[in-house]
């Protein structure tokens, strides 16, 4: 049987497989690339808007504004240039119990 095999189109078709997976790793890493420029260019649009927070500093209170107002707007301000926000632990906890509500109807009998 080993005579009889077609090693020219056995190995036409390995080369073909190697070939279409390479051209897919390819074409995978210019996928990748294009969304990473993407990417970048997405993260230039909040640059905007850091100027029209700071022309927002830059005009003053009105003279009836309490220093309370001042520091309120200033932390806003602050907060929103600095993008803060809860960081959460990624932590998911389950506490089972030994039968939960919906369950004691079915287990009502034992």
């Amino acid at each position: 049987m080993i005579f009889a095999t077609d090693w020219t189109a056995a190995w036409l078709m390995t080369g073909m497989g190697v070939g279409t997976v390479f051209c897919i790793l390819v074409l995978l890493v210019l996928v990748l690339q294009i969304f990473s420029a993407v990417a970048e260019k997405g993260n230039a649009v909040p640059a905007k808007k850091t100027l029209a927070a700071q022309k927002v500093a830059e005009t003053p209170l009105p003279e009836d504004a309490s220093d309370r107002q001042a520091v309120a707007i200033a932390t806003a301000l602050y907060l929103h240039m600095e993008n803060a926000h809860d960081e959460e632990s990624g932590v998911l906890t389950i506490h089972m119990d030994e039968h939960p509500a919906w369950h004691a109807e079915l287990n009502a009998s034992l």
